[in-house]
């Protein structure tokens, strides 16, 4: 949560000031705007510094911060973290190992998270590079009932990789 200047802490020469209520007070000096603040038993909350001039408000500063506080939480609850699971392989894998991996990434995406698949080239292998990104297409469609691929097969040093993320409505919650 952010910190707000409140009450002795604004030393703006002029500000923007917005009652309890709502109503506007008007631009006004920061002194003057304390005094209005203290007339109502409330404190004085500058709300928008980045303004011209800055936006004061008058309010309880405690019920302010508790419904500040009380807001973050619930956007934290309704966000969703997308993690990203790496799985990686060869050029000459089997088949069997394949499908394996392939399980594996399909429990992931319906988990609903992202997963980056990505073939590496040892030593002599970088002459067969087209038969990565064959490996990493059929890797794909082992998993289409699932997954579709965001990013396609590209190379990057000496892997091959794609990124694969969940369809909307398959993945479960």
């Amino acid at each position: 949560m952010k910190d707000f200047q409140i009450n002795e802490q604004i030393r703006d020469r002029e500000v923007r000031v917005v009652a309890d209520d709502g109503s506007m007070l008007g631009i006004m000096s920061a002194e003057e705007a304390l005094k209005q603040a203290d007339q109502r038993n409330l404190d004085l909350v500058k709300v928008s510094p980045e303004a011209k001039p800055p936006v004061c408000k008058i309010l309880d500063y405690g019920k302010f911060k508790y419904e500040q506080n009380r807001k973050e939480k619930e956007n934290k609850k309704n966000q969703k973290v997308v993690n990203i699971k790496e799985i990686r392989t060869s050029v000459r894998v089997q088949d069997h190992d394949l499908e394996v991996k392939a399980k594996n990434c399909r429990k992931f995406l319906s988990a609903g998270d992202k997963v980056k698949v990505s073939v590496r080239f040892r030593g002599r292998e970088m002459a067969y590079v087209n038969r990565g990104k064959e490996v990493l297409l059929k890797f794909a469609s082992m998993v289409d009932e699932v997954g579709t691929i965001e990013t396609k097969p590209k190379l990057e040093g000496r892997n091959y990789t794609m990124t694969l993320s969940p369809i909307k409505g398959k993945e479960k919650k």
